[in-house]
């Protein structure tokens, strides 16, 4: 079975393509920082990949260069080319889709980090605060242990969003929260880069923040956040890697990564769909209970932390997982005054 080649142009993305009800392909559409991202976009098309093959169904990654003002265009072209399945990645695609999806009721579709209704729609989210809490909770103690190679004595750390959103702000408020639980005397620095796709931004807000006292800073950012493990790595000082186990990039430089298994999610709905048992109007998460999200193993650092610091940071865990500690989620609940 072929794969669709992995950029395609929204011209020409879309044929016609005809197949039994059972049997209609599936697509993939690709959040802002494209396929090559070593992120979310490139984690979730493994699962994508990995399910069309075990599934045999035909599948294609749909991009687009402007994601965000083409999402009723992309989605509709989508839909008329007769894909059964249609996996949006992209967070600002939300409303679009809930119109679409009204108009080809014999389409699925699945959203990914948000809520639609719609008898047609599974929704996917992920508990990304309670991954960011762990971050936060190690990034705090690191900070502080000047034993630990790179570490000042400043118990200052950083985090970059892509942008200003619910969606980010969801990792973020959990970054904190685990940080101030650590040490209430930690300061975090919090910027947004406003864009997920710029290395040359990340690594110049990240160097800026390793000038205010800043030893560590968390990157969520998508692509952008390359710039952010570039600097850690020229600064000798620590990235905290997002979305998948970006450890090896910069071997020694990312502390840690907070995983978020999107290609476990879509590999399940590809699944779902191709077994007949497609979710629709149902909400599907995936949070640390699930493995759906975590740290990374920590295959380059782990040897660095001091044990204490390793026993906290699972303490956390098993407080989160045990229902001891209540994680913020900024979707669910707003903001919390710790970022207001």
């Amino acid at each position: 079975m072929a794969i669709g080649v992995a950029t395609l142009a929204l011209a020409s993305a879309f044929g016609t393509i005809s197949s039994t009800a059972a049997d209609k392909p599936v697509a993939l559409i690709i959040a802002q920082g494209g396929l090559g991202d070593q992120s979310y976009n490139d984690l979730a098309y493994a699962g994508f990949k990995k399910a069309i093959k075990e599934t045999g169904l035909e599948g294609k990654p749909v991009e687009s260069k402007d994601v965000v003002a083409q999402a009723t265009d992309i989605l509709r072209r989508a839909s008329d080319a007769d894909f059964g399945l249609i996996v949006d990645l992209e967070y600002s695609h939300g409303e679009p889709l809930l119109a679409v999806a009204k108009d080809y009721p014999d389409t699925d579709y699945v959203i990914l980090n948000q809520v639609r209704e719609g008898k047609n729609i599974a929704s996917v989210l992920f508990q990304e605060q309670e991954g960011s809490y762990l971050a936060g909770t190690l990034a705090a103690l690191v900070t502080t242990d000047t034993s630990i190679k790179g570490i000042n004595d400043k118990p200052i750390i950083g985090v970059i969003g892509g942008t200003k959103s619910a969606g980010i702000d969801k990792f973020i408020a959990g970054y904190i929260q685990g940080a101030k639980a650590a040490n209430p005397k930690v300061e975090v620095k919090v910027a947004y880069s406003n864009n997920f796709g710029d290395p040359a931004i990340g690594l110049q807000m990240t160097k800026a923040m390793f000038e205010e006292g800043a030893d560590i800073v968390y990157q969520v950012a998508g692509g952008t956040g390359m710039g952010v493990i570039q600097a850690a790595k020229e600064a000798g000082h620590y990235a905290i890697g997002v979305d998948t186990d970006q450890d090896g990039i910069a071997p020694g430089a990312v502390l840690t990564s907070m995983v978020k298994r999107t290609d476990i999610a879509v590999e399940t709905m590809v699944k779902d769909y191709a077994g007949g048992k497609f979710p629709g109007g149902q909400t599907v998460t995936f949070g640390l209970k699930e493995n759906g999200v975590g740290l990374s193993d920590m295959k380059y650092t782990k040897d660095l932390i001091p044990a204490a610091i390793l026993k906290k940071v699972e303490e956390a865990r098993e407080g989160i997982l045990s229902g001891k500690i209540k994680v913020w989620n900024v979707v669910d609940q707003g903001y919390p005054d710790f970022m207001k």
